[in-house]
């Protein structure tokens, strides 16, 4: 897989597949741009580098091919263009001749918009024509995308096989951080996997208990494996709260076993959070459990869309190592799953 550097990237059109899907409130105003902000040192390279910038991204995950213009990618163009102090063309739609008009007339160093891709059901689909219209745009495709690298969607999955193409910045950092995870972690290690659903997350705590010393499971996990007898590779390893399973918070004791075990860790992966932590009477067990690991100065991976909501809320996010911006992807990258969209990028046809 190339990355960005790898390159010249000048006077070139470069497709840039970023992940903007961020929450809204009922205004549409956005609520957390951390993804956003994780986008900006690819794009500002490119501007160095004077590429002609063509960005893509959906937003709303429910979308499923209908153009509902209250989910118009306008709003992440505006956002973008206050964060760089930079002018950014907003395109009509994705795709079509009008597209392809406004590109021609592109000088190096512009940026451009296109439209929510899932404004088209064939976006879904992973359709091959559509993702061919796709790349009638560029001459290179970048894929900053990582959190749906675990779709099997045109943009993210069938396009880069049709261009030359690289991973950008973002996406090899996830990379990069993971692997340190999955390849020799600095011991004693600790996984903490929090939320619920461990029928989804049970191939992931199998994998990871492979390399990790502890895992760490919420009480809603916990219930689930005991509840459903959910057969587990190493039982010895998993640790869960004790009580209540279904408290909305953990107690004390359990907070004091779960530090024991973080504060002696030199690796720490952490996945979902711990109780209703949108509820300030229920966010001390997770507040608990991200002090531990500050404390700690493991090195530390946190991932997944609500964890990260609870840092970025505290204004704790910058103190691990590294925030991924993907939950599934990341839990699916982990747990040794093929990511299309990683996969996709190792496949050059031009």
């Amino acid at each position: 897989m190339k990355t960005l550097k790898e390159l010249n990237l000048t006077d070139r059109r470069v497709l840039v597949r970023c992940d903007f899907n961020v929450p809204l409130d009922d205004g549409l105003e956005i609520l957390d741009d951390f993804r956003i902000q994780q986008a900006l040192s690819t794009i500002n390279y490119l501007i160095n580098q004077k590429a002609k910038i063509i960005l893509m991204s959906h937003l709303d995950p429910e979308s499923t091919g209908v153009a509902d213009r209250k989910y118009s990618l306008k709003i992440i163009a505006k956002k973008i263009s206050e964060l760089l102090g930079v002018k950014i063309e907003m395109a009509n739609d994705c795709i079509g001749q009008e597209v392809e008009s406004q590109i021609s007339e592109m000088n190096d160093g512009e940026i451009l918009m296109l439209e929510n891709l899932r404004f088209y059901k064939e976006e879904i689909s992973g359709d091959l024509e559509f993702a061919k219209k796709l790349s009638h745009l560029g001459e290179v495709y970048v894929g900053e995308a990582f959190s749906v690298c675990h779709r099997n969607h045109a943009s993210v999955a069938v396009l880069p096989t049709l261009m030359e193409n690289c991973a950008g910045i973002l996406l090899a950092k996830e990379i990069e951080n993971l692997n340190k995870i999955l390849q020799n972690p600095e011991k004693p290690m600790t996984a903490i996997v929090g939320g619920k659903k461990v029928e989804t997350k049970s191939k992931f705590i199998d994998r990871i208990s492979e390399v990790a010393d502890f895992v760490i499971v919420s009480g809603l996990i916990k219930k689930e494996i005991e509840d459903k007898k959910i057969v587990l590779k190493y039982p010895e390893k998993i640790i869960g709260p004790d009580g209540d399973l279904q408290a909305l918070d953990i107690d004390q004791d359990s907070v004091n076993k779960f530090r024991e075990k973080i504060l002696q860790s030199k690796t720490v992966l952490w996945n979902g959070p711990f109780g209703k932590f949108e509820d300030k009477n229920y966010l001390i067990g997770t507040r608990a459990i991200a002090d531990a690991i500050i404390e700690s100065k493991a090195f530390s991976v946190v991932g997944g869309g609500e964890t990260v909501e609870f840092l970025q809320k505290q204004g704790i996010v910058d103190r691990f190592s590294h925030v991924s911006t993907g939950g599934g992807a990341m839990l699916n990258y982990l747990a040794g799953d093929e990511l299309p969209g990683i996969s996709a990028l190792e496949k050059n046809e031009s």
